[in-house]
């Protein structure tokens, strides 16, 4: 249990962590309060319900990599004070819009794009500020805790949101997010240890420090391989809301109530997931790659079980494996990418992670309508599958891995190293070297 939480040591990082968790609690209230202001008190329905959560997605496509690039080059604590106080003014607005009664469909609209911006300038910051605040060693377990406080909030906020919505209105329910993001701002102006306060500012345009991460990541098979396995899962496999409240009222004809179960379920499994990972101190890549193509598996199974039961105690695996493959990712990434470039290589990934759904979402949508919801779930979870093979059989042997089938002792497959081939990560927390078959 103590390796679990090992990153808690640091007095500066548990402050900042538990700040997080009531930011993280908030965000999971609005998200809920958001959907319930546009589908029901606005009567926008399910179109706009649609377009309000896209346009959250849409600034990782068009913003993310400006925000990778501020990363690198201001200060991490100042950057993050900023983008949560951004982020809770937006939440203060829809708040005081709602109780005013004046709040209209496009004011919803506009501050789930201003939102959307909010978290695409926040992220990489957010993600990398952690290797300022825990030594090299327990960086792994810092990252799998963020992941960890993100889903324990993912199980706190909705259903603490829908409490409140009830009883005192969902405008309310936004200023209360609003007011979270106090938390994390205060954590960071007490934190004593003073981070590095960015790269140099370097020399060339905007536009070419930005595309010197891609250039990091062009140069990177290793990398290459992780960003399309992330573009499979991102884009087509893990658009959980629709595609479970599809399955909930198509296939088993059940209500908003064991649609908000499922949820639940699904949270279970996130947050299982991310304390198993905290356990977890090297990333390999062959875990990203296969528990891509498992991930698959599992949703094509969970398509097709015969009961609403069997369906909901099917997410619990799904959710475990979801966030196994994501927290590895984000983990390699961050932990084989020097410091320098590491923000616009994070915004790189996170924007290829998250900015698909607008393009993956209608089209999981438009496979539901025509052949039915099942194939929302299992149409999901062939893409995914489909990603893992390319990033295997294409790009993986470039970084000197082969995969071969193998019969003797036993059926299975053998990971093949090929060590002149094979990247070493300037940051890589331990060597995968040695010769022969072994671990990727």
């Amino acid at each position: 249990m103590r390796s679990t939480f090992r990153a808690l040591r640091h007095r500066d990082y548990r402050l900042y962590w538990s700040s997080m968790l009531v930011s993280n609690i908030g965000t999971w209230m609005q998200q809920i309060a958001q959907l319930w202001l546009v589908l029901v008190v606005l009567e926008g329905g399910a179109r706009a319900t649609g377009i309000t959560m896209g346009l959250q997605f849409v600034p990782f496509l068009l913003v993310a990599p400006f925000g990778g690039l501020l990363a690198d080059r201001l200060p991490k604590r100042s950057l993050l004070i900023f983008t949560n106080a951004f982020m809770g003014s937006i939440g203060l607005a829809l708040g005081v819009l709602t109780l005013t009664d004046v709040a209209q469909i496009w004011h919803a609209y506009v501050l789930a794009f201003l939102l959307g911006v909010g978290k695409a300038l926040d992220n990489p910051a957010r993600q990398s500020f952690v290797s300022e605040l825990v030594g090299q060693d327990d960086l792994p377990n810092a990252i799998a805790l963020n992941s960890t406080s993100f889903n324990a909030a993912r199980l706190i906020g909705p259903g603490v949101a829908g409490l409140l919505i009830h009883a005192i209105g969902t405008g309310w329910v936004f200023m209360i997010n609003g007011l979270t993001f106090a938390s994390p701002i205060i954590a960071l102006i007490l934190l004593r240890s003073r981070p590095a306060a960015g790269a140099q500012q370097g020399t060339g345009t905007v536009l070419s420090r930005m595309l010197e991460g891609v250039g990091v990541v062009r140069s990177r098979p290793d990398l290459l391989m992780i960003m399309l396995v992330a573009f499979g899962l991102g884009t087509f496999g893990m658009n959980f809301e629709m595609t479970m409240a599809l399955m909930a009222t198509e296939v088993y004809d059940k209500g908003a109530g064991e649609y908000g179960l499922l949820g639940s379920v699904l949270a279970v499994g996130t947050l299982t997931g991310a304390l198993m990972s905290a356990r977890r101190k090297y990333p390999r890549r062959r875990l990203i790659v296969g528990g891509a193509a498992v991930f698959g598996l599992v949703e094509i199974a969970a398509a097709l079980m015969p009961s609403y039961v069997l369906f909901a105690i099917a997410l619990a695996p799904l959710g475990f494996i979801t966030m196994t493959v994501l927290i590895s990712a984000n983990t390699y990434v961050q932990t084989t990418v020097p410091q320098q470039v590491r923000g616009r290589v994070l915004a790189l990934y996170m924007m290829i992670l998250m900015g698909g759904k607008p393009v993956g979402a209608p089209v999981v949508g438009w496979v539901a309508d025509v052949f039915g919801a099942p194939w929302s779930f299992i149409g999901g979870g062939v893409l995914t599958i489909a990603f893992a093979l390319v990033a295997l059989v294409f790009i993986a042997p470039r970084s000197g891995i082969v995969v071969r089938p193998r019969f003797r002792p036993r059926p299975g497959l053998a990971v093949i190293v090929d060590m002149q081939k094979k990247h070493r990560p300037e940051l890589a927390p331990r060597p995968e070297g040695g010769a022969g078959q072994q671990a990727a």
